[in-house]
């Protein structure tokens, strides 16, 4: 570990030409999973460890949604971020962003899952064919746009995969983060709703009276673990200090350092453990996933002509090989 920090910092090192000490403070976005009080006092205190590494004030920085944090990026309001894996490829191609590490979870899981949750007493709501019944007049409860696990996922293997529209299928259709969503669920004001994994054990630890309202439905494939994210443009000596930072904190230090870094992760959103590199060949599978649900929309559009159709998925499958050749070239995807 110590061979690839110095190995990491020293490329780090050669580029770019701006100086850490022009910046002032680093400001750090976190995507509005539930309130902004709730995630505040949940990364202050990694925050705090990451300010006296770097030696300038961190800042966290909140939006009312993912996109705000993104075009916070874009901006050059935010420095750094915790984004999932849609928002974060948002924040690559629309912000200049580049994903440097990836979070890791304590049990040694690499991923976690998107939900179809409902309440725990409904008897007429227990499996995915219930969800996709469009003659109940249900009110569901869909993620940000923005949000992997609460929109991307479930649109594409839920919803695209059924043909199915919520827009069309459902009564009413309303948007919120997980914590809003799950909360929607245990007061029974929508029928189901989208979340994850992750959602739901900050829930159960936090609020464990409406976690036991509710229960799960459906579960995606994996997903891999949130990245953090950096605004490629930063100065190159910022980037050796906050790279040291993340891949050494849990990791380095006397044993005292390292059991207090690695408790401070375990109280980090829904409960970390040390950081591992990463890049944006992380946002492959994301991606990927993308260019399916669009193929998939292309194809059931009944407006377009079979010619239209043609170029068009033909278009995407392009894309999709390019992008499977990229895949191939990288170890372990």
């Amino acid at each position: 570990m110590k061979r690839f920090l110095l190995g990491g910092l020293a490329a780090l090192a050669l580029v770019g030409t701006a100086a850490a000490e022009d910046m002032k403070q680093l400001n750090f976005g976190i995507i509005s999973t539930e309130s902004s009080a709730g995630l505040a006092k949940s990364f202050e205190p990694m925050l705090k460890e990451l300010e006296k590494s770097i030696g300038i004030p961190v800042k966290a920085f909140f939006a009312q949604d993912y996109a705000g944090v993104i075009e916070g990026m874009r901006f050059k309001k935010v420095d750094i971020a915790w984004f999932g894996n849609k928002s974060a490829m948002e924040a690559v191609d629309r912000a200049d962003g580049e994903v440097f590490v990836q979070t890791t979870k304590p049990d040694g899981t690499k991923g976690y899952y998107s939900l179809i949750i409902t309440q725990s007493d409904r008897a007429d709501i227990n499996e995915l064919k219930d969800v996709l019944d469009c003659s109940k007049g249900f009110n569901f409860g869909n993620g940000d746009v923005n949000s992997t696990s609460g929109n991307l996922v479930p649109s594409y293997y839920v919803f695209a995969l059924n043909k199915t529209n919520p827009n069309e299928c459902y009564k009413r259709v309303v948007v919120s983060n997980h914590e809003g969503n799950a909360l929607a669920v245990a007061n029974k004001q929508v029928d189901f709703a989208t979340n994850n994994t992750e959602s739901m054990d900050r829930l159960k630890a936090i609020r464990p009276d409406d976690f036991a309202k509710i229960k799960e439905v459906w579960r995606s494939p994996l997903i891999p673990s949130d990245p953090l994210v950096w605004r490629s443009d930063l100065p190159a000596d910022m980037k050796a200090k906050i790279h040291s930072f993340f891949l050494g904190f849990g990791r380095l230090g006397t044993p005292e350092e390292v059991a207090k870094a690695r408790d401070i992760l375990s109280k980090t959103s829904d409960g970390w453990s040390t950081f591992n590199p990463s890049s944006n060949a992380q946002l492959y599978p994301i991606r990927q996933l993308e260019l399916f649900k669009s193929k998939l929309k292309i194809e059931n559009d009944e407006k377009l002509s079979a010619d239209d159709k043609k170029t068009k998925v033909d278009e995407i499958e392009g894309k999709l090989a390019e992008l499977s050749k990229l895949m191939e070239s990288v170890p372990n995807m």
